[in-house]
């Protein structure tokens, strides 16, 4: 290929990281937010939070783009740029997924530990931030990082609105050179290295959050010090 085509495609790369980094930050809040709330004591909470994952899990993520894009419009009066629209359709929609990690990383924790926050007077909220997500957070990251994968393939989706992305752009390098297998063996190869830098990221997140997981707490030797000393009452000096 010639420098000018390559360019095309590194513009591509771009694109795709952008949308990928977009999309999983919006898939992460909604992750969060509605795996949270799929554990709330109220049913209606639990309700809304499980109907927002049937609907949105149960739909195709290619026709959710194609709704973003061409249905919102003319129905609410404004247009998003194809960024936007992908990245609004992609986190929604992976975000769904991402909630029943959340919920089963919650629910798996044990119940023990959260009778123990209760019997401290702790708060819900609480209860949550001290000692349900520390302990629920690490075992998140394995299959975050696999949905985290999926995300990555689901951004080819986007090339249907025209978006510069790297399947769109190498298929425009295919027009162009009129050679398929050569173009789309060199898209997957960089779709995989990518895909192989994520995972090892991850892989980096996973035990950085796992290190302090069940160690002993360390003894401060000032508070030793500090400790009084007991007198040995009614025995020997």
């Amino acid at each position: 290929m010639t420098s000018g085509l390559w360019e095309l495609v590194l513009q591509g790369v771009w694109v795709t990281i952008q949308l990928l980094f977009f999309s999983s930050l919006v898939a992460a809040a909604v992750s969060f937010v509605v795996g949270v709330a799929r554990t709330h004591r109220l049913w209606v909470v639990r309700f809304l939070a499980g109907l927002y994952t049937e609907v949105f899990r149960g739909t195709s993520a290619l026709v959710m783009i194609f709704w973003v894009f061409f249905v919102l419009p003319p129905a609410f009066g404004w247009q998003l740029v194809p960024m936007w629209a992908g990245t609004l359709a992609l986190g929604l929609t992976y975000g769904a997924y991402g909630s029943e990690i959340v919920r089963g990383a919650l629910g798996a924790v044990d119940p023990a530990q959260k009778e123990g926050g209760i019997a401290l007077s702790f708060t819900p909220w609480q209860r949550m931030k001290l000692i349900l997500l520390p302990q629920a957070v690490p075992e998140m990251i394995p299959p975050f990082s696999n949905l985290l994968i999926e995300l990555l393939k689901g951004t080819a989706l986007v090339s249907i609105m025209g978006m510069g992305d790297l399947a769109f752009s190498g298929n425009l390098v295919r027009l162009a050179l009129q050679e398929s297998a050569e173009i789309y063996t060199y898209i997957l190869l960089i779709y995989f290295v990518i895909a192989f830098l994520l995972t090892r990221v991850m892989r980096g997140l996973e035990k950085k959050l796992k290190a302090g997981v069940g160690k002993t707490p360390k003894r401060d030797p000032d508070a030793e010090l500090k400790r009084p000393e007991t007198t040995n009452v009614g025995g020997a000096a």
